[in-house]
């Protein structure tokens, strides 16, 4: 039987925390869709792994024997990703979205010119795993933007700052405003990515600068094209300002938004792993050029 490793990571988690309260806030995921992968990894191995309470959620005797394997099992399955990389001389980055990567391509451009015997993948991953592949192991590194799934198991560089503002359909009342003021929005049907992105999605709704004021979600996406045609359908988007400049639609249009906190770019890898030359090289590098940016 396969078990998804995501999943293991989730029942360490809860299995941390006690319940799935706090779980979900380490891991930025919302509580019903923890609850839903919980209940998966149960089912998979088909036996109970906690007993659920008002007070929490305990270790069953089969959720204690296989908390105690788990921290070895994961520790051991990103050393073999990582050995693999290094002996097949791959370096993986990851990102989400091109504003971010910014000038990435140019350091990747010139790293691979000094050393031909290394291959740099740039990996692309949607919103739905906010940490641009690094939950899973799928990249060596990645350029993210915070706050993100899990980052407070990882190693995270800040590395810049950029405004957030609102994309909205050209025929919007508010398209031809030179600033849009934040509480101007509060009504307007939002982009929002999926539930599962817990405070991924809070965050990209800003739900904590409304002053308590709901959110109306008009749709939910988890890719840029979508995300666009939303938007120029009629929902409103909180967006960095980088997205002018790298994503465009003949119905869309960027304006600065007064009232929300911008939005903070981060190189991230894992903690722990044995130092690589030529990883930390190239994340010098990705740091040094997206800090001048």
């Amino acid at each position: 039987m396969d078990v998804d490793t995501r999943l293991l990571r989730y029942f360490a988690a809860v299995a941390e925390e006690g319940s799935l309260t706090g779980a979900a806030r380490k891991l930025f995921v919302s509580q019903p869709a923890l609850t839903k992968q919980i209940r998966r990894l149960e089912g998979d191995l088909g036996v109970p792994l906690f007993a659920r309470s008002r007070s929490g959620m305990a270790l069953t005797e089969a959720g204690r024997e296989l908390a105690a394997r788990v921290p070895a099992l994961l520790k051991g399955w990103d050393e073999a990703l990582e050995a693999t990389g290094r002996a097949a001389r791959v370096l993986r980055l990851g990102f989400l979205d091109a504003g971010a990567l910014g000038a990435v391509h140019e350091v990747v451009a010139e790293f691979r010119r000094a050393h031909q015997e290394w291959r740099v993948e740039l990996r692309q991953f949607d919103w739905s795993d906010a940490s641009a592949g690094l939950a899973r192991g799928d990249v060596d590194a990645a350029v993210v933007r915070l706050p993100f799934p899990g980052q407070e198991r990882l190693h995270v560089r800040e590395l810049f700052v950029e405004e957030r503002g609102v994309l909205l359909s050209a025929r919007h009342p508010l398209a031809n405003s030179g600033a849009v003021e934040f509480r101007e929005l509060w009504d307007e049907p939002f982009v929002a990515a999926g539930a599962e992105t817990g405070a991924w999605r809070e965050y990209w709704l800003a739900t904590e600068e409304r002053e308590g004021h709901p959110v109306r979600v008009g749709a939910v996406t988890s890719r840029p094209d979508e995300w666009l045609g939303a938007v120029a359908a009629g929902c409103v988007a909180l967006a960095p300002a980088s997205t002018a400049r790298f994503y465009s639609h003949p119905d869309v249009v960027f304006r600065s938004v007064r009232g929300v906190s911008p939005s903070r770019v981060g190189l991230a890898r894992p903690r722990g792993r044995t130092r690589q030359a030529a990883l930390d090289e190239l994340l010098d590098a990705v740091a040094r050029r997206l800090s001048r940016s």
